[in-house]
């Protein structure tokens, strides 16, 4: 079952409900979202429909999940629905439940590409909320925040656009300021370029915050303005200069734009070790050599359960990483849309660090040891691992950094 699949069904659970005379509610909200549980959450998936309801129902937000709960426990593949906090509902899959999501999910990726995440519920923004102007003069990380903000907004449907100059909106064209309308995949030493997901509720131990975040990352302080938005950042403390671009754009954008700028020197190491954009870069590198190894080996990515394990989609979930893989993954659409509607390039960058840690954890359950022959299993994990690394370069892309095959 997918986030999208659950949240039919709470929809559905809640339309029972309502014809059952349980819930005197006569317009169901327009959204009912389904995310992951934050740390120290129950289950594998969560929602906060009872406290949407709570209001209009003019029912206790805890006593409107009970009659949700009820419901939603006759559900085919759910095995659990336990009620936390003010009234989050946390859904616990059927393993069989699970692993079907996870082939889903990849199969997804595959078929969506770089584009996996892009939606179009920023589409209906008005013009004076996507269209950005750069003063005259502006520093670098303004430059980079606003070009990045664009970008995921782009990517969520709405028209954003860049205007450069001064106040009265007639200096400068309708640039990208280093980002073009595609994500795109780049070769060692290419150049950053290229371009383009709830607001995060918490459905465990508190509210707040967003799947793949740590919940600390503020706006970017937008000003309204006759000429269009302008975002503002904390100027760096340091000559950017002389770091390579793609140290320079993940230095500007990887921090909330009111923090400082990362400093240079851990940047221009080569280790995972207190280097996230290696870190990230690595991972993608990494997600290529093992689709060039296993064409060495003569197999390819291919979802095929494995003939041992009947369960649909058991080549994922039985094998370490995995889970927290998929659940990088299954995050990455809200990720993106909480980004563009919060102005947060720091929260896709963080949620990439996550996603590339996931992954190197599972990398090395891929490929056959010894004289093991390729089976279905493996390439079920392969495409895994591709899925991964397609998304890596997507979000990298949006970033304005690179995403090499090879470091």
């Amino acid at each position: 079952m997918t986030p999208a699949d659950l949240s039919l069904t709470v929809a559905h659970a809640v339309r029972r409900a309502v014809g059952d005379g349980d819930l005197a509610v006569r317009e169901l909200p327009g959204r009912l979202t389904v995310e992951r549980p934050r740390p120290g959450g129950l289950g594998d998936w969560a929602t906060n429909a009872a406290l949407q309801l709570a209001r209009p129902s003019g029912l206790p937000p805890r006593e409107v999940a009970e009659v949700l709960r009820r419901r939603l426990l006759d559900v085919p593949g759910i095995a659990r629905v336990d009620i936390t906090g003010p009234g989050f509902l946390n859904l616990t899959l059927r393993p069989d439940a699970r692993a079907g999501a996870g082939r889903l999910l990849v199969e997804r990726v595959r078929r969506e590409g770089m584009r996996y995440g892009y939606g179009d519920a920023l589409a209906g923004l008005p013009e004076d909320r996507v269209h950005f102007r750069v003063a005259e003069g502006a520093g670098p990380r303004v430059r980079a925040l606003t070009a990045a903000v664009a970008a995921l907004l782009r990517s969520q449907g709405a028209p954003a656009r860049v205007d450069e100059g001064g106040g009265d909106g007639q200096r400068g064209g309708t640039g990208d300021l280093g980002h073009g309308d595609g994500p795109r995949l780049a070769g060692p030493g290419a150049q950053p370029g290229g371009s383009p997901g709830t607001d995060g509720g918490s459905h465990g131990a508190d509210p707040g915050g967003s799947p793949g975040t740590d919940g600390g990352s503020r706006d970017a302080r937008p000003d309204a303005h006759p000429g269009g938005v302008r975002l503002h950042a904390r100027p760096p403390h340091y000559d950017l200069a002389a770091l390579p671009p793609d140290a320079r754009q993940w230095a500007m954008l990887r921090p909330a734009p009111h923090d400082r700028v990362l400093d240079a020197a851990p940047l221009l190491r080569q280790t995972e070790s207190g280097n996230g954009l290696f870190t990230v870069q690595y991972a993608h590198a990494r997600s290529a050599a093992l689709l060039r190894n296993a064409a060495d080996l003569g197999f390819s990515a291919a979802h095929e359960d494995d003939r041992r394990d009947a369960r649909p989609g058991a080549a994922y979930d039985t094998h370490p990483g995995a889970s927290e893989l998929l659940a990088a993954l299954g995050d990455h659409p809200a990720v993106l849309l909480a980004a563009a509607r919060q102005h947060a390039p720091d929260r896709l960058a963080r949620h990439l660090e996550v996603l590339a840690d996931a992954f190197l954890g599972f990398q090395h359950t891929v490929l056959p040891l010894g004289d093991e022959k390729p089976s279905a299993a493996h390439r079920s994990r392969l495409a895994l691992a591709e899925a991964a690394g397609t998304v890596l370069a997507g979000g990298l892309s949006l970033l304005g950094v690179s995403a090499p095959t090879r470091l």
